[in-house]
């Protein structure tokens, strides 16, 4: 097989072009790399040192020849490990790189694990199959919850957040990366029941029906799943600006109010924060503030008590940033340490009505997908969740604000 996964060059270089600027000739550790297609096209269109991964010999024999006929022998190394422990120092690639394969060993263990071997200002590129509607179907799940339990793109995007990541791109892989993948699948098994002057082993039949059960769950339950490219980039003091970020003490109330004041066009903000503190909704401790070098207040993020469906959820509101320090990662380091905190209680969903570019870098997503609405008219796209505990069930139905919201 061409490839071990859905994918396509198409989608290896658009992946590529969303990490960013890379070094002249960046190093990157492919793994699982199956016969290499992703390796060949980094070495030869990203300049990059590749080495390449995979329990296989025969992945590796055939990436070696492939690699040498093209000229790129010196820049792919094909190595026989484990890509659950590859034998590589810390801190040693540009690029860790992971098409259709991180879910051999799981992808929050990936996650986990992988980020050691990345050098400071690298990126952990990785795809996953993931569930594409809220209720699959019982045939879509009778097929696989027992090879792989998917998830939602919401819930791997928590699992990023959990495991400290920075979310540089998301890419939905197109129909068009499975048909790479089963066409020539397809055609093998074709083959496979043409005549034959051997019969086929017990093992070859079984592995042909396995193929044949997998073609026609994906044409009855296509719809129903996809792979999901992912660019991540590991979460440091340094990304945010280094600004410390704490809980507020009654010393900070005037200047979390001045924060607020001078982030809005209107007092309303500001207004807001004073009122909750006084509702039953005010959770003691979840009140961030960034500090200035000095120890004044740069930036200032609230969750309160919220419900959907009578479900105990957080709202995010207000976020503010003083508008001299807008951009600087403050309020990026407020926003990204009071999740942390509220992830550390055992807090399962936390719901933001704001820019939907700004909050997917913290792994937020549209509350629709989750069957969750505002109780007023909003642009789809600006309410959003961000689910911190994926074993907990996501509530549907209205946000019912703490009555200081107004709403």
């Amino acid at each position: 097989m061409p490839r071990q996964s859905p994918g396509s060059d198409a989608t290896t270089r658009h992946l590529l072009s969303l990490c960013g600027p890379l070094p002249e000739r960046p190093r990157v550790l492919d793994l699982g790399c199956g016969p290499g297609r992703a390796a060949l096209l980094l070495a030869a269109e990203a300049g990059a040192e590749v080495t390449a991964v995979d329990l296989y010999e025969g992945f590796l024999d055939e990436l070696r020849e492939a690699a040498e006929a093209r000229g790129l022998g010196d820049r792919v190394h094909a190595v026989r490990a484990d890509m659950g422990a590859p034998p590589c120092q810390d801190g040693s690639f540009d690029l860790v790189w992971a098409e259709g394969s991180a879910y051999l060993i799981g992808f929050d263990r990936a996650l986990a694990s992988w980020r050691r071997l990345l050098a400071p200002g690298g990126a952990l590129v990785v795809t996953e199959c993931e569930w594409t509607v809220e209720e699959p179907s019982a045939g879509a799940r009778a097929f696989w919850d027992p090879r792989c339990a998917l998830r939602s793109t919401a819930r791997n995007l928590a699992a990023v957040q959990v495991a400290g990541y920075r979310v540089m791109g998301v890419h939905h892989q197109p129909d068009s990366d499975w048909a790479e993948y089963y066409g020539p699948l397809g055609e093998r098994v074709r083959a496979s029941g043409s005549p034959s002057p051997a019969a086929p082993t017990a093992a070859a039949t079984a592995a042909t029906a396995a193929v044949r059960e997998e073609l026609d769950v994906r044409a009855r339950h296509g719809h129903e799943y996809g792979y999901t490219g992912y660019v991540l980039r590991p979460v440091t003091a340094g990304d945010d600006g280094a600004w410390p970020a704490r809980p507020e003490t009654a010393a900070d109330a005037a200047a979390v109010r001045e924060v607020n004041l001078a982030a809005f066009d209107t007092p309303l903000e500001a207004d807001l924060v004073d009122a909750l503190r006084a509702d039953a909704s005010w959770l003691p401790g979840l009140s961030y503030v960034a500090e200035r070098p000095d120890g004044s207040v740069a930036a200032h993020a609230l969750l309160t008590r919220c419900e959907v469906a009578g479900t105990p959820a957080l709202a995010l509101a207000p976020v503010a940033t003083d508008p001299a320090l807008q951009r600087s990662g403050a309020g990026s380091s407020v926003v990204r340490a009071l999740l942390a905190e509220a992830r550390r209680r055992g807090e399962a969903l936390v719901l933001v009505l704001g820019h939907p570019a700004y909050y997917a870098r913290f792994g937020f997503v549209p509350a629709s997908r989750f069957g969750i609405r505002a109780p007023f008219e909003v642009p789809d796209e600006a309410m959003m969740a961000l689910v911190l505990d994926d074993t907990v069930p996501v509530p549907a139905g209205t946000i019912a604000y703490p009555a200081p919201f107004g709403v």
